[in-house]
């Protein structure tokens, strides 16, 4: 029998088909009766699930990253399709096998060849405080690979390996560009801010196996992270050069990196108060927003459709063009 992916989800319909879970969270509800909420995810994408009278054992059935048989109905609700469980099941993988190929979101990163790009781009540096800067952290195998191998979110944007690296490189491309149309932005400080504005992610996310928030992640968030990370190789690469980093180079890298999410709403640590500031911000903001965008045409269920379903969260619904397969 043929597997029931995601995407072809329909309201109101049976489904019995094993999933890979996460985000799992047990929580009362007006009446303080327990239910738990969850994730399923395959290679298609991600539905929210809600089971009804939960318990804590079966809370800890099964973990976030597990493949569980999920039995129940999908349901509509605010406008978006949503999973309801009658029973939720751990999948042994050591009994029955389970193609892991069918749970890889998206398709996957070409990280030899986007990570060749990446030293390309940095090795264009010139300025030297920020190539001597560069080459430390390439150097660095540990980070460099963890680096590429990281998503650069759980949910929203790129959240599948090597999507850090990918989002990097993307907006280090446009980056290179807009330096080029505008004399007064300093090229090799954008650049090498840009490269460096989410490598906190390395430590914010877990992605061994399923992609989770880390304990630092919740914490402390990335921004800081990258600040420590940061920190560090600017003390590496003093020992390794033998002369002091230029406090100002550091001072605006470290800038770059608390304030790249441009406004308070959104977490930034700090307004942007350089050009350089605001052209990563609304780079990343560029970059970030179509890769979202994308991946609700991706997982729209109407297939074939010109319009997406109307997504509560962005509260519009998206264009996806005549028959289009987007």
């Amino acid at each position: 029998m043929p597997r029931r992916y995601i995407n072809q989800f329909r309201d109101n319909e049976k489904v019995e088909e094993i999933y890979l879970v996460s985000d799992k969270q047990l929580r009362p509800n007006k009446n303080g009766n327990l239910y738990l909420q969850f994730n399923l995810s395959d290679k298609t994408g991600m539905v929210s699930g809600r089971l009804w009278n939960a318990t804590d054992e079966l809370f800890y059935q099964f973990d976030n990253g597990d493949y569980v048989l999920a039995e129940g109905v999908t349901q509509r609700f605010q406008g978006t399709l949503q999973f309801i469980a009658k029973k939720l099941t751990k999948i042994d993988t050591k009994k029955q096998q389970v193609d892991e190929t069918e749970f890889v979101r998206f398709n996957s990163v070409d990280i030899t060849k986007k990570r060749a790009r990446l030293l390309e781009i940095l090795h264009s540096i010139t300025e030297p405080n920020l190539r001597n800067l560069t080459d430390c952290i390439l150097i660095d195998d540990e980070l460099l690979d963890r680096f590429c191998k990281a998503p650069a979110g759980v949910k929203l944007h790129h959240a599948y390996p090597g999507g850090l690296l990918e989002h990097s490189v993307q907006m280090m491309e446009v980056a290179g560009q807009v330096a080029g149309l505008y004399p007064s932005l300093n090229r090799d400080l954008l650049l090498v801010g840009t490269f460096l504005h989410d490598i906190g992610k390395t430590t914010e996310l877990s992605f061994d196996g399923e992609m989770f928030y880390s304990d630092q992640g919740q914490l402390l968030g990335h921004s800081l992270l990258g600040i420590e990370i940061l920190n560090r190789k600017i003390l590496e690469t003093e020992k390794n050069s033998g002369e002091p980093f230029d406090p100002e180079i550091a001072m605006l890298l470290k800038h770059l990196l608390l304030s790249h999410h441009g406004t308070y709403e959104n977490q930034s640590a700090k307004l942007p108060m350089t050009l350089e500031a605001i052209a990563l911000h609304f780079i990343d903001s560029l970059d970030s927003k179509l890769a979202e965008f994308r991946k609700y045409m991706l997982e729209d269920p109407n297939l074939g459709a010109n319009w997406t379903n109307y997504i509560p969260v962005i509260e519009r619904k998206l264009y996806k063009g005549k028959n289009s397969d987007k």
